[in-house]
């Protein structure tokens, strides 16, 4: 894997080497990246696995015409022969009237920011083991683990860089590490399965492995003896490890590829409320060691903070150059690619900001409804916001979270659905997506 400085080299040459080829314009990315990953079972070593690999991709442009190659030999031969297919393939490609890279003035040309995502660490494999081992020991102590899947933990390290045809070239690294535990509870037909895990940029930052253990072990006994509800009318509160897919979907449904394909339920609603007053998402690239930071975009333009929803009130489409050109706007610095593609958008650490009521308070008032803490299946509708989706967690009565619950359909419209949502205060900063506890009146439940 190369270094930074050798990364950003090896992609401005490789640039340089396309436009003398004949290419009006070029790109290219470099993407090299070294994990290990230990799982343990049982109380005994079950895997250790190390894998490190490097790629670059190229893209070409002649005139209007694109193509994008890929490679993992990164030898000088094999590089020419990578531009001369490049170039030659774009000569006969179809034209796209919106291709191009971003525009030259948008580009970062200052020193990038700092994202404080590289803490230079590699543990060792046995170091490692030692987590995995502690998480997976934590759980099965917990009284009513009967039977384990593992516990496992991982370190990685990332290396980018990008560079394109209007001079930019540059780079930054990452490391990320892991920890896990999943465990069974209960006996035969009544058996009930949970995780927990935590990522972190920094080892330091990585939860206890203990926590994260006890943690999967107290979920699953809390699942045993899951009854049945029955259908209705009411509301359903998201834990916050599924509160985040709510953001997942206004992140797909403001996409500018899918606004320009008029294929997302909330065209035309930009500028417009799409969520209760109060709600704010927040999209952070540059948040001292988030998962997702980054000091450029895919395109190299400079990332920055931004307020996607303010007040309940849509402030921006998510654009790389291409579906910014197609809707008659700029690009906003979401640009994402990997190496045999051309970019297109996404978020970074988005999060719905914390509310002001606790989890308890939220719930208070509810008679009956539901506490979710799993979903299953891919039930929502892109197009139509219809929404529906297999759930298991808890039954709340009288204002309290009571006995467990399984085999459930939560439906409803996500337009309704994010115009009638509540969050509490528990926001916490554990993944790429993040939010609060969740509070929608008025789902449909399908139970018994």
């Amino acid at each position: 894997m190369l270094d930074i400085a050798a990364a950003e080299s090896r992609t401005a040459d490789l640039v340089a080497a396309a436009t003398r080829s004949g290419a009006d314009a070029a790109d290219a990315l470099y993407v090299g990246d070294a994990a290990t990953q230990v799982s343990v079972r049982l109380g005994e070593l079950e895997d250790v696995g190390r894998s490190e690999g490097e790629e670059i991709g190229l893209r070409v442009f002649v005139g209007r015409r694109s193509a994008t190659v890929s490679s993992s030999d990164l030898s000088a031969d094999a590089l020419a022969a990578l531009v001369e297919r490049a170039v030659a393939m774009a000569r006969e490609a179809p034209e796209d009237p919106y291709a191009g890279l971003a525009p030259e003035d948008r580009l970062l040309r200052d020193e990038p920011p700092a994202i404080d995502a590289d803490d230079g660490g590699d543990p060792a494999p046995a170091a490692l083991r030692e987590r995995a081992l502690a998480a997976e020991e934590a759980a099965r102590a917990v009284a009513g683990v009967t039977n384990s899947e593992g516990g496992g933990a991982s370190a990685n390290r990332v290396t980018i860089a990008l560079a394109t045809s209007a001079g930019f070239a540059r780079g930054y690294r990452t490391t990320g590490y892991g920890c896990s535990a999943s465990v069974i509870a209960g006996e035969g037909g009544a058996m009930q399965r949970d995780y927990a895990f935590h990522s972190a940029r920094y080892l330091e930052d990585l939860e206890a492995s203990d926590a994260i253990g006890r943690r999967a072990g107290e979920r699953a006994v809390a699942r045993l003896g899951p009854r049945k509800l029955e259908s209705g009318s009411m509301p359903v509160v998201y834990d916050p490890r599924v509160s985040a897919s709510m953001v997942g979907h206004l992140l797909g449904a403001i996409n500018g590829a899918g606004i320009a394909r008029r294929t997302s339920f909330l065209l035309g609603k930009l500028g417009e409320r799409v969520f209760a007053p109060g709600i704010t998402i927040v999209d952070d690239p540059l948040r001292l060691r988030g998962l997702r930071s980054k000091p450029f975009d895919g395109e190299g333009l400079p990332t920055a903070r931004r307020e996607l929803v303010q007040d309940g009130v849509l402030t921006t489409w998510l654009m790389d150059s291409a579906s910014a050109r197609q809707l008659g706007l700029e690009p906003t610095g979401h640009a994402a690619r990997g190496t045999g593609g051309a970019p297109g958008a996404s978020g970074s650490n988005t999060y719905l900001a914390a509310g002001t009521l606790s989890r308890d308070d939220l719930i208070a008032d509810i008679k009956l409804g539901v506490y979710v803490t799993e979903l299953i299946g891919q039930g929502v509708n892109g197009i139509t916001g219809d929404y529906s989706r297999g759930a298991s967690g808890f039954v709340i009565r009288d204002g309290r979270i009571a006995e467990a619950v399984a085999e459930i359909t939560v439906a409803g419209n996500l337009t309704d659905m994010f115009l009638h949502m509540t969050p509490a205060s528990d926001l916490e900063f554990r993944h790429a997506v993040d939010a609060p506890t969740l509070r929608i009146d008025g789902m449909a439940i399908a139970g018994a």
